[in-house]
């Protein structure tokens, strides 16, 4: 089991709607989280000791994660999307562009269940 973690700021649309969308792949385990201070989940040590691949949808998450979790992102696997923050949750065109870009990242045997 692979533990993919995506962030976004708020935790309101796109990390949610990609940890939807994802968690009914077989072989990976999914949550989201976000930076902002009032995210609905937001981002934390253990959420990203958890993950072994990290999904940022912004360069700006990445450097805002990146200056809050240096040493802790060592090891780990961290890809910017770079999807910009015009979609609703579920959007079918993000839901689209989220399975495009993220895929090609998941290990071959991941499927659909």
């Amino acid at each position: 089991m692979r533990n993919v973690l995506f962030i976004c700021s708020q935790n309101r649309l796109r990390s949610p709607t990609a940890q939807q969308v994802f968690s009914t792949y077989a072989g990976i385990q999914c949550l989201s989280a976000g930076l902002d201070h009032d995210a609905v989940i937001p981002v934390s040590l253990e959420l990203i000791d958890w993950a072994e691949l990290i999904f940022v949808m912004e360069k700006s998450h990445r450097n805002k994660l990146t200056a809050k979790f240096k040493a802790h992102l060592l090891n780990k696997r961290l890809i910017c999307l770079d999807i910009p923050d015009e979609y609703d949750f579920m959007d079918s065109a993000l839901i689209r562009l989220l399975q495009i870009k993220v895929t090609r990242f998941l290990p071959v045997h991941t499927i659909s269940r």
